[in-house]
Formats: structure tokens, C-alpha cells, sequence
């Protein structure tokens, strides 16, 4: 049994927040890159390239050793891949859906990394998931208005509007779960940092390769798109930074789930920049689906 986590200082709990409210930040700043001219594969690019960068920076000066094992050479390459198309089909449904809603679909990874932990090593999902598992698709159900009853589009009309995003997001959530399960089975014992390197290294090469097969970077066509795309870019490569070099130190370790908050920041944050609405029945959807998330991450095992 692995021991329990140790109680969250005020400090941890803080960085905790400033990461959620960085990521939230970072998915609003991209919708408002997309909106003037970025398309999604260029900013994937400019987001992972210099977070690789940043990160490959830390791996010298705190010398990590970079030796990995066989199985963790085999690993990270597919990790690497899972997470480019995570990257890209999360960007899609922010460009199409209000980031809340999108990062809202997202955070049902759980069920996905549960799915696949049963599919491929056979593990039986937790009854604490079982329970949480029609609270959160209820949840999902409210936030979306999948009959369109708050839109006043009705069911098709609503799905004609949120359909491609949904998918794009479901399709996150799928790889990103399969991308976890991997990660713990099969490069657990590496370095974070390490691994950060290698899979921002390769989603920025996977990325880099779609803009060349589109033509070349779509570049912002406004000021606004400028300060969207440096935007991105910043925010999520100084929360990747904060989260493989300060937590750690902090003891939030099997804590994180705190951080599930982000769709609330990036509702506050698009309500506030892009002037995204939600109805109220919304609202209590989303807080349905953060709520269930953060108990499923911190409950006492």
C-alpha cells in the first residue's frame, strides 16, 4: 500500500491554484490566437517548442542523468505521439467550443485512464469512480446543454454547434487517459523532467511536420493574435516549469487534483477577455464535473 499523501501547506495549495489559473490562462490566450489568424498546428508549435526548450535548459543545469531503461526507449516514443494528438484535438475543440466547456470534456480523462487500465492491464476500476462516473457524465450533460434547451436550439441544432468540438475534446480526454496509463506502466520510474523534455520535444516535431503539410505557420493576422500566441506560449511553459520544479519540493504529491479547477479559471478569464456566456444551468454542470473530479483525487484511499 503506498502511503498516504502528506497534508497540503499553504504554499503547495497556492502553487497549486497559480498552475490551474496558467493553464486556464493558456487555453483562453490560444482562443484568442485562433480567433486573429493562428491555427491550431502552429500554435502547438510555438507552445511545446519552447517549453522544450525550457525544460531541456533545467535538465542540464540540475544535471539530471538522462540513461533510460529499454522498455522506458520503447515507452516514451508513443508517449510522445498520445500526447501530440491530445495536444491537437485539445486546441481544436478550444477553437471551435468556449474554453470551459472544452477543458470541461477534457477533465473526464479519469474515465478514459480507467477504461484503459482495465482494457490493457486489466485492473478494475475503484469503486470511488464507479459512483463519481454518473456524476460526472451528469455533469457533462448540464454544462453542454446536450438537449439545447438553454441555447433554445434544441438537440440538433445544439449538436450542430458543439459537435466537432465535443469530439475533438472526447478525443483529447481518450489519448491523454491512454497516455497516463502508459506513462505510469511503462516510464514511471523516469525523471518528470526527462520525460516533460522528450514529449514536448516530439509533440513540437509532430506539430512542426503538420504546418509544413499545411503550407507553413499561420501567423497572427492582428495584434490581439500576437499577444495570444507569446501568451500561450508563456503561461503554459512557466506552469509546466512550476510543476516539475517547485511541487515536488512542496509534498503535493498525490494532491494535484487540486488543479482540476482550471475550467473555472478559464470560465471567469473567457467570460472576462472573450466575452464568452454560459447559461446558469451551465454553471452548476461545470461545477458538477470539477467538483467530482477534485473528490476523486483527493479522496482518502
Amino acid at each position: 500500500m503506498s502511503p498516504p499523501a502528506r497534508a497540503l501547506s499553504t504554499a503547495a495549495f497556492a502553487t497549486l491554484l497559480l498552475i490551474a489559473a496558467l493553464m486556464g490562462a493558456n487555453h483562453v490566450a490560444a482562443r484568442l490566437a485562433f480567433n486573429h489568424g493562428v491555427d491550431v498546428p502552429t500554435a502547438v508549435s510555438f507552445r511545446s517548442g519552447a517549453t522544450a526548450l525550457v525544460v531541456g535548459a533545467l535538465l542540464l543545469i540540475q544535471r539530471v542523468p538522462l540513461a533510460l531503461t529499454a522498455r522506458q526507449r520503447k515507452a516514451l516514443p508513443l508517449i510522445g505521439v498520445l500526447i501530440a494528438i491530445q495536444s491537437l484535438c485539445l486546441y481544436s475543440a478550444v477553437a471551435r467550443l468556449p474554453v470551459a466547456l472544452a477543458l470541461l470534456v477534457f477533465n473526464s480523462f479519469p474515465l478514459m485512464t480507467a477504461l484503459w487500465a482495465r482494457v490493457l492491464y486489466r485492473h478494475r476500476p475503484e469503486r470511488a469512480l464507479l459512483i463519481a462516473m454518473p456524476v460526472i457524465l451528469l455533469g457533462l450533460v448540464l454544462a453542454l446543454d446536450v438537449l439545447g434547451a438553454a441555447s433554445g436550439l434544441g438537440a440538433a441544432g445544439q449538436w450542430r454547434e458543439i459537435g466537432a468540438g465535443v469530439a475533438f475534446a472526447l478525443g483529447a480526454s481518450t489519448t491523454f487517459g491512454l497516455a497516463l496509463v502508459l506513462t505510469q506502466h511503462e516510464a514511471g520510474g523516469l525523471d518528470g523532467r526527462l520525460r516533460t523534455f522528450a514529449t514536448m520535444a516530439m509533440v513540437a516535431l509532430l506539430a512542426g511536420a503538420a504546418v509544413v503539410w499545411r503550407g507553413g505557420l499561420a501567423l497572427p493576422v492582428a495584434p490581439a493574435g500576437w499577444w495570444g500566441l507569446a501568451l500561450l506560449t508563456l503561461l503554459y511553459g512557466t506552469g509546466i516549469t512550476i510543476l516539475f520544479t517547485v511541487l515536488p519540493r512542496l509534498g503535493v504529491v498525490g494532491n494535484s487534483a487540486v488543479m482540476n479547477v482550471e475550467p473555472v479559471f478559464a470560465l471567469v478569464l473567457a467570460w472576462l477577455i472573450l466575452d464568452q456566456h454560459i447559461a446558469p444551468v451551465q454553471v452548476v454542470g461545470a461545477l458538477v464535473v470539477v467538483g467530482a473530479v477534485i473528490w476523486l483525487g483527493t479522496r482518502r484511499k
